[in-house]
């Protein structure tokens, strides 16, 4: 383990907060943890219900979390990431040594580093998840950067996610994060607004002849998008917004992430949201 991050072998980590990604990233780090802990205040009967059957240590709120853990991992939808760093922050104010905060949330390099000002940026992990909920080695790769993104990844090591260090600057990690969604969340959303932009004019299905005879099943493609995006869409809002940030911050236009975001703002109001 890296001395100078100062954990003891086996340290307590807390999870805040355990939907489906955050249970499995506790689960995944129970081997090597001596608990791992989530705050049970305020949260639903299905974060509950998850960090149970992950065999979560539920502890009364953010307060006793921030206290006894020696590294927090944050896992949320990307519009609570600050908030989240700020609830820690306070709950840390009387506490002289700091544990690790791994954001692990698809938000933009901006706002890491505003997270860094929040905690201490010496104190905080860029974390970015590219995959599932991983309960088996293979699909999902957890990417880290930060003074002690090798720490981090050593919790995993062995681990369903596969850990990889990408450097010592915050933002790293949300930068590729960032671009990755663009291929696999923005350009996917072109297709929901051709066929919004059909259906308003009344082509949709002329649209369809024509694009089969190019081998594209047009409904097909909106059934599997649906099924695929539906009911997280209203994470992927906040997540294109974040990712809009993250090229408009290079100088690249952002119009593709601002688009999708709002496609899928769309697309949320017609499906029930997951949690």
């Amino acid at each position: 383990m890296d001395e100078h991050a100062g954990l003891p072998p086996r340290p307590v980590i807390g999870v805040l907060h355990p939907g489906a990604m955050g249970a499995a990233l506790g689960a995944a780090l129970k081997p090597v943890a001596g608990a791992v802990i989530w705050a049970a205040a305020g949260r639903s009967n299905a974060t509950s219900k998850r960090a149970e059957l992950a065999d979560l240590i539920g502890v009364p709120d953010v307060a006793a979390l921030a206290a006894r853990s020696h590294v927090i991992v944050s896992i949320c939808p990307p519009h609570a990431a600050v908030d989240v760093a700020e609830q820690v922050a306070a709950a840390l104010a009387d506490r002289p040594d700091r544990p690790i905060y791994v954001d692990a949330n698809a938000v933009s390099p901006d706002t890491v580093r505003r997270i860094g000002t929040v905690l201490g940026a010496e104190n905080v992990v860029d974390g970015a998840v590219i995959g599932p909920p991983a309960w088996e080695a293979g699909h999902t790769v957890l990417l880290l950067s930060g003074a002690h993104a090798a720490t981090v990844a050593e919790l995993f090591a062995g681990s369903p996610f596969e850990a990889r260090v990408l450097g010592p600057d915050l933002g790293s990690a949300s930068a590729l994060k960032a671009c990755y969604a663009m291929q696999s969340k923005a350009m996917p959303a072109v297709w929901l607004a051709v066929a919004a932009a059909a259906r308003g004019y009344g082509v949709q299905d002329a649209l369809g002849e024509l694009l089969a005879r190019d081998g594209v099943d047009l409904a097909g493609v909106l059934d599997k998008l649906s099924a695929q995006a539906g009911p997280k869409a209203w994470r992927w809002v906040g997540e294109m917004e974040e990712a809009a940030d993250t090229v408009a911050g290079v100088g690249v236009p952002d119009g593709f992430s601002r688009a999708a975001a709002e496609m899928y703002r769309r697309m949320a109001q017609d499906h029930p949201a997951d949690s």
